[in-house]
């Protein structure tokens, strides 16, 4: 896996919003239905298959479905900022209010730059498919989520074998414990489980939400390099 995350920081969490808590209440629920995810190293020998699934939303990010020359990002910026991600959701015929848009596109904006990069997209659609609202479930097909779909469970069943205690959240001694679990016997266990709980822990409270495993996530499997390397060119 990559090394600490680094580049822009990202922001500290503000307290949960309505949003978050749905995640958590989501992931809860998830939970009471296991996970067929033994061990972090089957994820990790998952990870070019991931990384090609994800790789694969770039299509999604520059356009989707069936709506012509219906892109998210509408000014080809290479971000999708709050009003594009509004005009979105009135062509795919989601019904939110402004703040409940407002909530989701702040959740995906980690770095406040007021914009959603593709990892932050890649987030964006994880999160839809996690609160599998009835409300954006003909969305969903339209913007060409049913072949991510597994690509997604496979993220949510990681993140439900981290969390042990099946309260939503993932703590410090949850993620050793999981590192433990693969790496049985070895003395840098500990320091491993540490270290990749560190940079899934961006507000540094001590416990780490699925939002928070899925930018990690991207940074694992390298979706926000390549992002990097696009900028410099």
């Amino acid at each position: 896996m990559g090394g600490v995350i680094g580049g822009d920081s990202p922001r500290h969490s503000s307290p949960a919003t309505k949003l978050e808590r749905k995640m958590v209440e989501a992931m809860q629920q998830r939970a009471l239905k296991g996970t067929s995810v033994k061990s972090f190293n089957s994820v990790i020998m998952k990870f070019p298959k991931i990384d090609e699934s994800l790789r694969n939303c770039r299509s999604i990010f520059q356009q989707f479905g069936p709506l012509p020359a219906a892109a998210f990002d509408e000014d080809s910026n290479g971000e999708i900022d709050q009003q594009e991600l509004k005009h979105c959701f009135q062509k795919l015929g989601i019904e939110s209010t402004d703040d409940e848009i407002k909530d989701l596109f702040q959740a995906c904006d980690i770095y406040e730059h007021m914009g959603m990069k593709f990892n932050e997209f890649i987030v964006f659609l994880c999160l839809v498919y996690l609160l599998n609202d009835p409300a954006v479930s003909e969305a969903r097909k339209k913007m060409g989520l049913g072949s991510l779909e597994p690509t997604f469970e496979t993220l949510v069943e990681s993140f439900v074998f981290l969390d042990k205690n099946k309260d939503g959240y993932v703590s410090k001694n949850e993620m050793i414990q999981s590192i433990n679990e693969t790496t049985a016997g070895e003395r840098s266990s500990g320091r491993i489980g540490v270290k990749r709980f560190e940079e899934m822990d961006w507000d540094k409270n001590g416990t780490v939400t699925f939002k928070e495993f899925l930018f990690a996530f991207t940074r694992w499997v390298g979706i926000d390099n390549e992002d990097d390397d696009d900028d410099e060119e």
